[in-house]
């Protein structure tokens, strides 16, 4: 199918149980979203919605594109553009939860630790660790910005992150990490591995949204598109007006 001109750019996550519950999603309000090449293929449309191309893409990615204006109107975490950038949230306008993804964002001690109930008292440990173990305390998350933000606002700067490209749950338990910043939705992963969550370790609660980019270049014509869409799928927030 043919894209009209000065048509739309939606982006939703490229694979998994995401990729799933979002074409769920668009499903309900009888806006089919299809996927030609398959699998492999980045580019999708809508069923009868020719302004309109779809792009599959990480999570992440759609998070970052959609604060610079890449995008226009996409499907991702909330975590992961407050992660993106710190100024993240004033670059898009959330149109609404979509019930799904939910998982809160939190730093994580293990089980030992007993006498670490708070951050106020992870702040303590960290001011002499490296007096009592010769280095930094190490966080592993792959939440790096929000980690940072959160512990300045505690106070704590004694620190070292260790990106985690795998089971963040899983590095204090091997000895690459101390603590952990990352995701949960039950608790139970983190449980399992003799973990739990501080008193006021919760730095934000995340679901999947519908964004749109206050960024991308919103002409007359892609406006009336987008509140067009958006009228199919449920309304059109107040913010929408803003947009130019």
């Amino acid at each position: 199918m043919t894209t009209l001109p000065g048509g739309l750019t939606l982006a939703v996550p490229s694979k998994g149980r995401l990729e799933e519950m979002t074409r769920k999603v668009f499903s309900n309000s009888r806006l089919t979203i299809t996927r030609p090449g398959g699998a492999r293929s980045y580019i999708g449309s809508i069923k009868n919605q020719p302004q309109v191309t779809v792009r599959f893409y990480p999570a992440a990615e759609i998070a970052r594109e959609l604060i610079l204006g890449g995008i226009d109107i996409g499907v991702t975490g909330s975590d992961l553009i407050h992660e993106a950038s710190e100024t993240g949230e004033e670059n898009v306008l959330f149109v609404r939860g979509l019930g799904f993804g939910e998982a809160d964002v939190i730093v994580a001690v293990p089980d030992a630790w007993i006498d670490v109930q708070t951050m106020s008292d992870l702040a303590d440990v960290a001011s002499d660790f490296r007096a009592r173990h010769g280095r930094w305390l190490r966080v592993a998350t792959k939440y790096v910005n929000l980690t940072r933000r959160h512990f300045a606002r505690h106070g704590i700067a004694e620190y070292r992150i260790v990106e985690s490209a795998g089971a963040t749950e899983a590095a204090p338990a091997s000895g690459s990490a101390d603590l952990i910043v990352d995701i949960t939705s039950t608790g139970s992963t983190l449980a399992a591995n003799q973990l739990r969550v501080l008193e006021d370790g919760l730095i934000m609660k995340s679901e999947a949204n519908l964004i749109v980019s206050r960024t991308a270049d919103w002409t007359p014509l892609r406006k009336a598109q987008l509140e067009a869409l958006l009228s199919i799928m449920g309304g059109v927030p107040p913010g929408i007006s803003t947009l130019l």
